[in-house]
C-alpha cells in the first residue's frame, strides 16, 4: 500500500492512544472518546491515518453523555462485524 499523500512505500503501523474530545461548552465535562487504534505513518511525508472502530462511530455521531467514556482497544475499524472490545465506562 502506498501513502495517499506522497505515494511512498516507506510506512509502518503503530498502536496509538487517541482521545477525541467533543466540541462545545456543553461537552466541557465530557471525558471524550478514548480509542487504541492502529495508526499507519509514512516515514517520508508524515501523513498518518487510522480507522475508528465501528462501535466508536455511533458514539462520535451522537456524542456521549457527560461522565461516560467509550473505550475501544485493538480494533482497526476495518472489520464489518460489531467490535467485541468496546465498552462504555462511567467516570
Amino acid at each position: 500500500m502506498h501513502c495517499p499523500s506522497c505515494a511512498s512505500c516507506r510506512q509502518a503501523e503503530f498502536t496509538a492512544e487517541i482521545n477525541i474530545h467533543f466540541r462545545g461548552l456543553q461537552n466541557l465535562d465530557n471525558p471524550g472518546l478514548l480509542m487504541f487504534p492502529k495508526v499507519l505513518v509514512c516515514f517520508d511525508c508524515g501523513f498518518s491515518q487510522f480507522a475508528a472502530p465501528e462501535g466508536a462511530l455511533a458514539m462520535l455521531a451522537g456524542g456521549t453523555s457527560a461522565g461516560e467514556t467509550l473505550i475501544c482497544e485493538g480494533d482497526s475499524g476495518k472489520s464489518r462485524r460489531p467490535p467485541q472490545n468496546c465498552a462504555l465506562r462511567a467516570e
